[in-house]
């Protein structure tokens, strides 16, 4: 591919080959060449996973794209407007990320060839956006899984394409896994305990609103009534006054 043209077909094996032979396809993939083609792939990519991102949330159901983040999070169109734009503006954002995890790893610090490889590795956004209707346990699990995969093709991406050093880009694999399984465990842990809390204390905390809405109301009654009162007996001094 090139700036002067894009073939939609080569894109196809590219993502295909990305996902199933990620050594090889790095070990191959050009890093010259121009932006046209990394943002072309950042626009379909993101347009892919906008368009399961707007039909889970208007159908309402599951997270709509979870593992998007702050552009998963809107409603029907502006759905798929704020992925695309996420993708865009991730594409530039990620390229820095990555060269300078390239430069530890004694890489390429090229940022034109840093692009192309973040491009490539936004082949997961649509995937995690198509599972975007699964919630609770089984969605984390599955974008954690999703995650996994996407760090085993970061690693053939350092060492391949960026031409990073195997043992210190495989730790920072190992580092990044880590870090996902602590935020995973974290997440259940914390589903769990807020399940907990609500079934322990949700009745009593009910009852409590309950007899708080029942105090109220006759807190109301009571100062309805000695309002009654005061202004009887303002019209009774009025009538003495006459």
């Amino acid at each position: 591919m090139s700036n002067e043209s894009f073939n939609f077909n080569q894109f196809i094996k590219d993502s295909i080959n990305s996902l199933t032979k990620p050594k090889a396809y790095f070990a191959e993939m050009p890093v010259t060449g121009g932006f046209g083609e990394p943002i072309v792939k950042a626009l379909i990519y993101g347009i892919i996973a906008g368009i399961f991102t707007f039909i889970w949330s208007v159908l309402k159901i599951g997270g709509a794209a979870a593992g998007l983040g702050v552009f998963g999070g809107a409603v029907g169109i502006m759905a798929l407007i704020w992925v695309v734009v996420g993708a865009l503006i991730g594409l530039f954002i990620g390229a820095v990320i990555m060269l300078i995890l390239s430069a530890i790893c004694g890489g390429s610090t090229d940022y034109e060839a840093n692009a192309r490889v973040t491009a490539s590795l936004m082949v997961l956004m649509p995937i995690t956006a198509l599972f975007g209707f699964i919630g609770g346990g089984v969605g984390s699990l599955i974008g954690f899984i999703i995650n996994l995969y996407g760090l085993l093709m970061l690693y053939h991406a350092l060492t391949q394409s960026l031409k990073g050093k195997e043992g210190t880009s495989r730790i920072i694999a190992i580092i990044l896994a880590v870090i996902l399984a602590i935020f995973l465990i974290t997440s259940f842990f914390a589903k769990k305990t807020a399940k907990r809390f609500l079934k322990d204390y949700g009745e009593e905390w009910e009852q409590t609103i309950e007899e708080s809405g029942k105090d109220l109301e006759q807190t109301m009654k009571d100062l309805s009534k000695e309002l009654e009162e005061a202004k009887e007996e303002l019209q009774e001094g009025e009538e003495e006054e006459k």
